[in-house]
C-alpha cells in the first residue's frame, strides 16, 4: 500500500496501527513476541480488514531468542536498538517497530536507512530520525508525539503496552473530530461459522429429525476423531522436525567481543557462520577490536546466518583547535583534555610574548584523533648572543648571563695554537651574533693545552638500597651559579656503591662538587686537582 500510494493520511495511518496494535496486544497477552513487525507482515484486504502475519521468528518471552538467515533479530530498518544490540526482544521491542512503521505510512519513507545493515543498526542505537513535520506538515502533533514515544531508543520512555499507544491514537484522532475508531473488542478477527454440507431446514418428520441429528452427531465425531489423530500426527512430525532442526541446523553465537576482526572472523567461520562488519571510532577500545555484536554470546541461530560486527576504527577524529596566542600551560591544558601526547619546543621571536605558542602541528583545523602528536613551539623571548672568543671561562660567565642565557653543561675542549691560549673560550654554539631564546644553554669550547691542563679525582660511596638509585654529580665553581660539568650514574641494588670520576679544571678558581642521589643532596666538597 505505501509504495503504490505513497505516504498515507494521518487518520489511515492510525487506524491501520490501532488494529496492529489490537493483534500485537493479543499476543502479548498470552506472552508471545512477534519480534518482526513491518509493512511486509501487515496484511490488508480487500474489505479493508488488517491482519499481522509471518509469526515466523515470533517467541514466547523470556525463551531462548532465534534468527533467521535473512532477518537478523527481525528486519533490520524495523528492529528496535534492544536487538541491534543483540539483546532479548520484548513486548516494548515489538511497539518500537509499530512506532517506525507508522513513521513509515505518515511520511513515505522509513526513519532510518545506509548502505549496509551495520550502518542502519548503529542509527537506531544513536541517531535521530528526520522531524515526521518536515517530510509531512499535515501530521497532527498529538499523532507526531504518539509516534515519537512508541519509538524512545530507552524501552522504558515508551508505551508500555500496545493497548496504552492505541488508546493515545484514538484520543489524537478524537482531537481532529475523525470518525471514531473501533474499539480492540471490534477489531478481533471473526471466523465463519463452519457449515455442514447436506444440512437442511424446513418442517420435516420427527423420525426424520432425530434421524438426521443422530447422522450428524456421527458424521461430525468422526470428522473429530480424523482431526484429532491429523493434529497429533502434525505435532509429531513438525516437533521432530523441530527438534532435529535445532540439533543439526543452529548452533550458539560464540563470544567474540574483544577479539581482534581477523580471529573473531576465524571463530564464526568454524562455528558455521558468517559475518559482517563495520569500523566505526571509539576512544576506549584499540582499533580493528571487535565491541559490537549482534546476536549476541549464546544465543541460538541457524548455520549460515551472519553476525554483524562493529569494530573500533581507532580513537574519535575531531578537529583540531587554534592554540597559537595561547600560554604554554593554557595549550597544554586544552590539549591534554583531549588526552593527546604533546611536545612542546623553544624559539626565539621578537613578535610573540615570551611563554606564547608561535606555531602548532597539526594546523588548527586538521582532522586529528589523541593518538596524533602535537608540537608546540613556544616563545622564548628573544636575545643575542655575545662574541666571546678570546674571554675567560669566567667573563664568558657574566656576559652570557646579561644576555639572559647560560652555560651548556660539558665543556668542550680543542688544542691551544700557543700556551698563552689555555683555558680561554675557543668558540660557542650558537654563534656570536645569533638570535636565540631567551635561557637558550650555549655550548662552550675553551682552548686546552696539555702541559697546562689539570685534573681532579673524586670518590663518592653511595647508601646501599633494594631499589634502583640515580646519582647526579654536578661541578660548579665556588661563588658562581654555572654548573661546567654533569655526570649521572644508575645503580641497580646489586651494583657497586662505590663512583670514581676524574673532572677537568678549566681555569684556576676553586671548584666544588656536589652528590644527589634521587632529589635529595648526601655530599658537597672542594676539588682537589692532583
Amino acid at each position: 500500500m505505501i509504495q503504490e500510494r505513497g505516504r498515507l493520511s494521518a487518520p489511515l495511518a492510525c487506524q491501520i496501527a490501532i488494529r496492529i496494535l489490537s493483534a500485537l496486544e493479543h499476543a502479548h497477552r498470552n506472552g508471545i513476541v512477534h519480534r518482526d513487525i513491518k509493512p511486509q507482515n501487515i496484511l490488508v484486504h480487500d474489505d479493508g480488514h488488517i491482519k499481522v502475519a509471518d509469526f515466523g521468528i515470533a517467541r514466547i518471552a523470556d525463551s531462548a531468542t532465534l534468527t533467521r538467515g535473512d532477518n537478523v533479530m527481525g528486519s533490520v530498518h524495523y528492529f528496535s536498538p534492544e536487538q541491534a544490540r543483540g539483546e532479548g526482544a520484548t513486548a516494548a521491542s515489538d511497539i518500537y517497530s509499530t512506532g517506525v512503521v507508522l513513521y513509515e505510512m505518515l511520511t513515505g519513507r522509513v526513519p532510518y536507512d545506509g548502505d549496509n545493515p551495520v550502518a542502519v543498526a548503529m542509527q537506531h542505537l544513536h541517531a535521530a530520525p528526520a522531524p515526521i513535520q518536515s517530510l509531512a506538515p499535515d501530521v497532527p502533533p498529538s499523532v507526531v508525539r504518539v509516534c515519537m514515544r512508541a519509538m524512545e531508543k530507552n524501552p522504558a520512555m515508551r508505551y508500555q503496552t500496545a493497548r496504552d499507544m492505541a488508546a493515545d491514537l484514538r484520543l489524537a484522532l478524537e482531537e481532529r473530530g475523525e470518525v471514531q475508531v473501533p474499539q480492540d473488542s471490534e477489531l478481533d478477527v471473526r471466523q465463519p461459522k463452519p457449515q455442514i454440507a447436506g444440512e437442511r431446514t424446513g418442517n420435516t418428520g420427527s423420525r426424520q429429525r432425530v434421524r438426521g441429528k443422530r447422522d450428524q452427531r456421527k458424521h461430525l465425531r468422526i470428522l473429530a476423531d480424523i482431526l484429532i489423530a491429523l493434529a497429533v500426527l502434525a505435532g509429531l512430525f513438525f516437533g521432530g522436525k523441530a527438534i532435529i532442526d535445532r540439533s543439526i541446523f543452529t548452533v550458539k553465537v560464540p563470544d567474540v567481543m574483544g577479539m581482534d576482526i581477523d580471529e573473531a572472523v576465524r571463530v564464526l567461520k568454524q562455528a558455521g557462520l558468517t559475518e559482517t562488519h563495520k569500523a566505526m571510532p571509539n576512544d576506549d577500545v584499540t582499533r580493528n577490536l571487535v565491541y559490537v555484536q549482534n546476536p549476541g554470546a549464546d544465543t541460538t541461530i541457524r548455520k549460515g546466518d551472519a553476525v554483524i560486527l562493529v569494530i573500533s576504527s581507532g580513537p574519535v577524529p575531531f578537529e583540531m583547535p587554534n592554540v597559537t596566542g595561547m600560554t604554554a600551560d593554557e595549550a597544554t591544558n586544552l590539549l591534554a583534555g583531549k588526552k593527546m601526547n604533546i611536545t612542546r619546543d623553544r624559539a626565539a621571536s621578537t613578535e610573540v610574548q615570551k611563554g606564547r605558542i608561535i606555531s602548532q602541528i597539526p594546523a588548527a583545523g586538521d582532522q586529528v584523533t589523541r593518538d596524533d602528536p602535537v608540537t608546540l613551539t613556544v616563545s622564548g623571548g628573544s636575545t643575542t648572543i655575545p662574541a666571546l672568543a678570546e674571554k675567560t671561562l669566567e667573563e664568558a660567565e657574566e656576559m652570557l648571563t646579561k644576555q639572559n642565557l647560560t652555560v651548556q653543561p660539558g665543556l668542550k675542549y680543542q688544542a691551544a695554537e700557543n700556551p698563552a691560549q689555555h683555558g680561554l673560550i675557543a668558540a660557542s654554539l650558537p654563534e656570536a651574533g645569533s638570535l636565540a631564546a631567551e635561557d637558550t644553554s650555549v655550548q662552550l669550547t675553551l682552548y686546552r693545552d696539555p702541559d697546562l691542563a689539570v685534573t681532579a679525582s673524586l670518590r663518592v660511596t653511595i647508601p646501599k638500597s633494594d631499589q634502583q638509585s640515580k646519582v647526579r654529580i654536578t661541578v660548579q665553581a665556588e661563588n658562581s651559579n654555572t654548573v661546567i660539568e654533569t655526570r649521572t650514574h644508575t645503580l641497580e641494588p646489586e651494583d657497586s656503591r662505590v663512583i670514581e670520576e676524574s673532572i677537568e679544571i678549566p681555569d684556576s678558581r676553586t671548584y666544588t662538587y656536589t652528590v644527589y642521589n634521587g632529589d635529595s643532596q648526601i655530599e658537597q666538597k672542594v676539588l682537589n686537582a692532583e
